[in-house]
């Protein structure tokens, strides 16, 4: 019984959030990803595997050119020779072309690595999203919101819910 309340709570902080997405931000999302060559989706742990997941439906439904940062023999060279907090940003400039955007997923907001792709795509004029939960001040948020194409901020302290609302937002474009 313990587990049913547990499930219908998180459920309903889901649905009150999924209300709170305004429809004109999917409507950006929607323009930045048709007006782009390619997209770079970039995070870590649950929230990389959330840019791999949307980088192949992107891909698959929406027949754009679409990489996430997810190969572990690639992430542990880039790692290994770049550092854990510029290893990220490096992949995207070897990766990018004239018309990349890259998609930066982040549920604190706090990762230096995610900040850090941040800063370099402000620095390369590079189009740019982000997306964060936690403190709606936290790092990436307060640095970059007003140099990134579009900042979805989900309001919850609850990790599993902010990377439950970035993959729900993210698929808001994608009609099946």
């Amino acid at each position: 019984m313990l587990l049913i309340n547990f499930i219908k709570n998180q459920l309903n902080s889901i649905t009150k959030l999924i209300d709170e997405i305004d429809p004109k931000d999917c409507n950006n999302l929607y323009n930045l990803i048709n007006n782009c060559s390619q997209i770079i989706l970039i995070g870590n742990g649950g929230s990389n595997s959330i840019a791999s997941n949307i980088a192949a439906d992107y891909t698959k439904f929406l027949k754009k050119k679409s990489l996430a940062f997810t190969d572990s023999s690639m992430l542990t060279a880039y790692i290994n020779d770049y550092g854990s907090e510029n290893g990220y940003q490096q992949y995207i400039a070897d990766m990018r072309d004239n018309n990349t955007l890259v998609v930066l997923i982040s549920s604190s907001g706090n990762s230096k690595n995610i900040y850090n792709c941040a800063k370099y795509c402000q620095n390369n004029n590079i189009n740019f999203i982000i997306l964060t939960g936690n403190d709606k001040n936290n790092l990436i948020n307060k640095n970059f919101i007003k140099y990134a194409k579009l900042v979805y901020w989900v309001n919850s302290n609850s990790n599993p819910i902010v990377e439950s609302l970035h993959q729900i937002f993210l698929h808001s474009i994608i009609n099946n």
